[in-house]
């Protein structure tokens, strides 16, 4: 069946490059089977046949990409955030994980946080699941069935784990091999992840294996590091031979032998930052957590300005915000205070930059062709509608943005897309 091609009319913006945002005022963006054919400010003889999806008035922006999400912590958020991490991980999370053995349990629980994703524009996310290959499974349908994009991981831990929620060596390596086998090619835009939870729940036989079976599978790897100064201190007690905490990653096969991603990244030393570099390990910021939990400030404008690939990231539940457009705001925020405050060589960044971060940063861990609207790339996006937060003045495209991340919110999203194709809200009946 031959796809139609269609034009999108509104006020597009989307940041191509990193510090360069392109702007079109009443403008065009040609669609077809899902991809941007272009962005024009007239519509060229070519596209004059062409359906037209007419929003005038509104905003054209890609869709949110979220780099760091535990979807079992959903029900979780707000909670607890007056621990540190590693209490707070034995108090609320790892009860509320151990629930997902029950297979009912996960899918009610799951069609909320998908529900939620689709609300406020996360049109693609990485995701941690449970210890759980069954409910993993499930999540990963459910989120198909949405249209949604994903990376979903099982999650590993075999040591420091309580006893109603562990698992052995052998049983996660088997249970991991088989949700590969069951998942890797199961889907268009929902794939998933190597996922060991952090150096401290996972001993060095399972990182090994976990290295192996990325490589095997040539599947993605996502993980935590240096999130926390206790934590840290943990990893040099559990790994003394270790150079420092990304070094037990790296000696395993799982520090961008594959492509990578890196919760947090607070802490990290010089030798760690020259290593992610080498090995282009992406840094998911996720700045309502690392406040939350009292975790620090990352220096995302040292990573950036090393050319370390930088996403931003909800982490629910120790953020407690899926909004990836508020997770711009705290980040913004610290970033400031970092400058003020600690190091006023690390200036802050513009909300351009930051909306690029948020967008198409993140989405390179997807592929070059997510997270704007460059000729060839999947057409995600988010209309918005922003005329309930207007002023008495008039404002240019680039001042409505920078207002609808500040005090919209996801009533101000009228329609979203995913690869060209609509979705409405998703529906699990």
């Amino acid at each position: 069946m031959r796809e139609v091609l269609k034009l999108f009319k509104g006020d597009i913006y989307h940041t191509p490059k990193f510090g360069k945002h392109e702007i079109i005022e009443n403008g065009y963006i040609a669609v077809k089977n899902g991809q941007v054919l272009g962005v024009y400010k007239e519509v060229p003889k070519e596209h004059n046949m062409a359906e037209l999806i007419d929003h005038s008035g509104k905003l054209i922006i890609p869709g949110f990409i979220d780099t760091h999400f535990h979807a079992p912590q959903f029900t979780n958020r707000g909670l607890g955030l007056d621990k540190e991490l590693l209490p707070w991980l034995e108090t609320y999370t790892f009860p509320e994980e151990a629930k997902y053995e029950n297979i009912k349990y996960a899918k009610k629980a799951y069609e909320k946080v998908i529900i939620e994703l689709w609300r406020q524009g996360t049109t693609r996310s990485v995701l941690f699941g449970t210890i759980h290959r069954e409910a993993t499974e499930l999540l990963m349908e459910m989120l198909d069935k949405s249209g949604l994009g994903a990376m979903v991981g099982k999650v590993n831990m075999d040591r420091n784990a309580p006893e109603f929620y562990h698992e052995t060596t052998q049983e996660s390596l088997n249970e991991t091999r088989k949700w590969l086998e069951n998942t890797k090619d199961r889907y268009e835009r929902v794939k998933p992840i190597i996922t060991p939870r952090f150096v401290p729940t996972c001993t060095s036989e399972l990182l090994s294996g976990l290295g192996a079976m990325a490589k095997e599978f040539n599947v993605k790897i996502q993980s935590h590091l240096s999130e926390n100064k206790g934590e840290i201190a943990w990893v040099s007690e559990l790994e003394p031979t270790a150079k420092h905490y990304a070094d037990v990653y790296n000696t395993h096969g799982l520090f961008g032998d594959q492509p990578t991603i890196q919760a947090h990244c607070i802490w990290n030393t010089k030798e760690e930052l020259e290593l992610m570099k080498e090995k282009k390990i992406m840094v998911a910021h996720s700045p309502h957590s690392n406040n939350n939990l009292s975790s620090g400030i990352a220096p995302i404008r040292k990573l950036v300005d090393m050319g370390i690939p930088v996403g931003l990231a909800s982490d629910i539940s120790g953020g407690h915000d899926v909004s990836i457009a508020k997770a711009i705001v705290s980040a913004s925020q610290v970033a400031k205070l970092r400058w003020v405050y600690l190091d006023d060589s690390n200036k802050p960044l513009s909300t351009s930059e930051w909306f690029y971060i948020a967008t198409k940063g993140g989405g390179q861990f997807f592929g070059d062709n997510i997270g704007s609207f460059e000729k060839g790339n999947e057409f995600d996006a988010l209309i918005i509608d922003d005329s309930n937060i207007a002023d008495i003045n008039p404002r240019d495209v680039m001042e409505r943005v920078e207002r609808y991340i500040y005090v919209g919110d996801d009533r101000n999203i009228v329609e979203r897309y995913v690869s060209g194709n609509k979705l409405d809200k998703p529906n699990f009946n």
